[in-house]
């Protein structure tokens, strides 16, 4: 029977106030703070709160037995630190139980290993730092924005120290295998890769409350014999920490579900394990060769939520071009001002994708359009790289 390994995303990004163009050059604050911490607050009552109190009771009562990991985006824990430090407390508490373990990531929720190895490197260690002061961990299990990955991501990682890195189970890498295997990517000697399940994932965080769905409404104990009859040494859920009360709203039954998951799949003969430990209780049985990058967005799940029309390619191909400047600059406001740009969710909300992997974007997205994004974000960049040549000219 595999083992279960439970993982959540928690992330927030910065969205930007309508910068006017003819207003560039006057002011360098291009976040809507207020649009942030609304968003924040509702997403907290909703979710964040209610899911720590859920899982931190879940876990004393089984004595340790149910566990799980999460993943917080620096971008999450700024705006928490800024405007619900509550919500922090509630992580830390949530962690201090022992049954929680903590992933590193991209501090800003980037894409900057596609664009600045220099970059990538240096918002991963800010992260680590950041984890460090607020948790009094050290991450040994890396998860890259997006679960973007391959075998470069995976080298990578690799060299910085990590144990493990996570990445989606794509279909046509896994040329017929499961994912519930750990792999080794090409040229690694000892990190491994664990694979979401995304099937059994998205049963989760996208078919649980659609009536159209035959096995709506989805039991505990449905799903976990579903876990308990799959092949395999571990199954990895990986999703959102916001299908909680969030994109699964309580009216749902999704905290109900989740009061009892843990002791049905106890019950079905299975054990929660985190990431770290399934790295250590496994082998790299097989090997994972990802030669191009993948994610776990939409149908491709490629880079192209991100980087799939001009808008996207020209926005993020300029703010990735602004490194040298920024870094001549030496100024640690206009650095961290630049590298918030980088946040991923700036560019999937210039999406033009259509049918269902458009009605996603749009249910994120907190512009009328794709256009208005993109304009919003290019006035803001245009105003940083005016202050840029204000600081680095003589």
């Amino acid at each position: 029977m595999p083992d279960v390994c439970l993982y959540f995303q928690v992330h927030q990004p910065n969205r930007l106030i309508p910068y006017d163009f003819f207003r560039i050059g006057e002011h360098a604050h291009y976040e809507d703070d207020g649009m942030n911490a609304g968003i924040l607050n509702k997403v907290a009552e909703k979710s964040y709160l209610p899911a720590n109190r859920l899982f931190k009771k879940l876990i004393e009562q089984s004595q340790g037995r149910f566990r799980m990991a999460l993943s917080i985006s620096g971008t999450a824990i700024d705006q928490m630190q800024r405007h619900r430090p509550d919500v922090i407390e509630s992580f830390q508490e949530l962690v201090a139980t022992g049954g929680v373990e903590i992933l590193a990531e991209t501090h800003y929720h980037s894409l900057a290993f596609v664009h600045s190895h220099k970059e990538f490197e240096r918002q991963v260690e800010l992260h680590l730092q950041k984890i460090e002061e607020l948790f009094s961990v050290r991450p040994r299990i890396f998860r890259n924005t997006e679960l973007i990955y391959n075998n470069a991501i995976a080298a990578r990682a690799e060299t910085m120290g990590f144990d493990g890195v996570l990445a989606e189970g794509v279909d046509w890498y896994l040329n017929g295998q499961s994912p519930n295997f750990l792999y080794r990517a090409p040229d690694t000697a000892r990190i491994k890769t664990l694979l979401r399940n995304y099937r059994l994932s998205d049963d989760l965080a996208f078919r649980f409350s659609d009536p159209s769905w035959p096995n709506h409404p989805l039991a505990p104990e449905t799903f976990a014999q579903w876990l308990n009859d799959s092949p395999g040494d571990v199954i990895n859920l990986f999703m959102d920490y916001e299908t909680l009360g969030e994109h699964q709203s309580a009216e749902t039954g999704i905290f109900h579900f989740w009061e009892n998951l843990p002791n049905a799949v106890i019950d079905a003969g299975s054990q929660w394990v985190t990431p770290s430990e399934a790295v250590d209780l496994y082998r790299a049985s097989r090997e994972y060769d990802c030669h191009f990058l993948t994610s776990w967005a939409d149908a491709e799940r490629d880079l192209s939520a991100w980087m799939g029309n001009v808008m996207q390619q020209e926005a993020i191909a300029k703010i990735h071009r602004l490194e040298a400047q920024v870094l001549a600059a030496k100024d640690p406001v206009i650095t961290n001002t630049w590298a918030k740009m980088q946040t991923s969710d700036h560019f999937y909300w210039m999406s033009t994708k259509q049918g269902t992997d458009g009605q996603v974007h749009s249910y994120f997205t907190p512009y009328p359009s794709p256009y208005d994004a993109y304009i919003h974000f290019m006035n803001a960049l245009a105003d940083l790289q005016i202050l840029l040549k204000r600081k680095t000219q003589p």
